[in-house]
C-alpha cells in the first residue's frame, strides 16, 4: 500500500486540480505496486490514470466488430472470430522474463500517448514461440483483457485457399479491418501462412501467402496489436522475424510454476494436500499448461462424481493415468 506521504500528495493534489502533480504521484504508486508484483493492482491503476485504448464500452464494441466481419468470397465463412476475454493476468503462469514482457506491452499501450509524444510507438507487432499449450493463447487473452480490447482470432481454415491469389485477397480483408478496427488480432498457428518459401514441398498459392504477408506487415499501421503464435518457429521463413517488434518465449513450466498453477486451478477446491507440495507438482513435471489444467479438471469431475467431499492425490494419480493413456 502507498505510504502516508504519498496519500497525502495524491489528495492534495486532486483538491487543488493539480493534474501533473497527480499523475506523478499516481504513477509512484503504480510502481510500487509494480515493485511488490501486485501486476493486476498495478495494471487496474494504470487503465484508470491513462484510460484504456478502445474507447468505447466492450460490449458495444462487441456488437460493431460482429456486424462488419470479412468472409470469404466463395465459402461464405468468416476470416475472423470474436473470442471472449474471461481470463486475466492473475490467470497465467510463466517465467519471470516473459512475465516481465508481457508486462511492459501492457504498459506501452496504456501509456502510449507518452511514447508518441517522443517519437516511439508500442510495440504491436508480437511473435510467440513455444511448445503447445504453454500459455501463447492464453497471453494473447490477457493482453486483450488487460487493456479492455476485444480479442479477435483469425480463421486459417478460411484464409488459406487453394485458388491463385485468393488467400492474398482473405488476408487484405483481415488487415483492412483490424487497421479499422483497434483489437488484438491472434494469428494463431502462424507458421501455416509464414512458412518457409525454400520448402519445396509448398505449392505456389502458399507462397504467394508469405509474400503477402510480408508486405502487409510492412505496410500496417493501425492500432490493433497483431499477435502472431507458433509451436514450429524453426518453419517460418526467415525473413518473418524482423517484421515483428517483440518475440516473446513461452516454454514447459518449472516446478515453482506448477505450484502457482496448481494453486491457482484448485482454489476454492477442498483438497488433502497442499498445492505447494513438491512431491504433488513434481508429479506434472514435463507437462505443458494445458495438459495440467485437463488433469486437474478430470481429477475434480471424478471427486465429485464420486461423492468425495476432499481431493486426494488418488484422483490426481487417475487423472494422469488418464492424460498418459490419451498421449500415447
Amino acid at each position: 500500500m502507498a505510504n502516508g506521504k504519498l496519500l497525502r500528495q495524491l489528495i492534495r493534489s486532486g483538491l487543488d486540480g493539480d493534474i501533473e502533480t497527480f499523475k506523478a504521484a499516481s504513477e509512484t504508486v503504480i510502481a510500487e505496486e509494480r515493485g511488490k508484483n501486485h501486476h493486476l493492482l498495478a495494471n487496474d491503476l494504470e487503465k484508470l490514470l491513462y484510460g484504456t485504448q478502445s474507447g468505447a464500452p466492450v460490449s458495444q464494441s462487441h456488437m460493431k466488430l460482429a456486424s462488419v466481419m470479412p468472409t470469404n468470397k466463395d465459402s461464405g465463412l468468416s476470416l475472423l472470430e470474436l473470442r471472449p476475454v474471461v481470463r486475466e493476468q492473475r490467470d497465467i503462469v510463466l517465467s519471470d522474463g516473459t512475465h516481465s514482457s508481457l508486462d511492459e506491452i501492457i504498459m506501452e499501450h496504456n501509456r502510449a500517448d507518452t511514447l508518441r509524444s517522443f517519437g516511439l510507438q508500442p510495440a504491436s507487432k508480437l511473435l510467440f514461440c513455444g511448445p503447445p499449450g504453454c500459455g501463447k493463447t492464453l497471453a494473447a487473452e490477457v493482453i486483450a483483457s488487460a487493456l479492455s480490447m476485444p480479442l479477435i482470432v483469425v480463421r486459417l481454415d478460411s484464409v488459406i485457399s487453394s485458388f491463385l491469389g485468393e488467400t492474398a485477397s482473405n488476408l487484405r480483408k483481415v488487415f483492412d479491418y483490424i487497421s479499422k478496427y483497434p483489437s488484438v488480432a491472434l494469428f494463431d498457428e502462424f507458421d501455416a501462412l509464414a512458412k518457409d518459401r525454400g520448402d519445396s514441398a509448398d505449392h505456389g498459392e502458399l507462397k504467394r501467402s508469405v509474400n503477402a504477408v510480408l508486405q502487409m506487415m510492412d505496410g500496417y499501421r493501425g492500432q490493433s496489436i497483431l499477435i502472431a503464435t507458433t509451436n514450429y518457429e524453426t518453419l517460418l521463413d526467415k525473413a518473418v522475424w524482423r517484421r515483428f517488434d517483440e518475440v516473446m518465449q513461452f516454454d514447459l513450466p518449472t516446478i515453482e510454476q506448477i505450484k502457482r498453477l496448481l494453486s491457482i486451478k484448485l482454489s476454492g477446491v477442498r483438497r488433502n494436500f497442499e498445492p505447494d507440495d513438491t512431491k504433488i507438482a513434481s508429479l506434472f513435471k514435463g507437462m505443458s499448461h494445458a495438459d495440467i489444467e485437463r488433469v486437474l479438471r478430470r481429477s475434480v469431475k471424478e471427486m465429485v462424481l464420486s461423492g468425495k467431499e476432499f481431493l486426494e492425490k488418488q484422483q490426481i494419480d487417475s487423472g494422469l493415468a488418464r492424460e498418459r493413456r490419451v498421449s500415447n
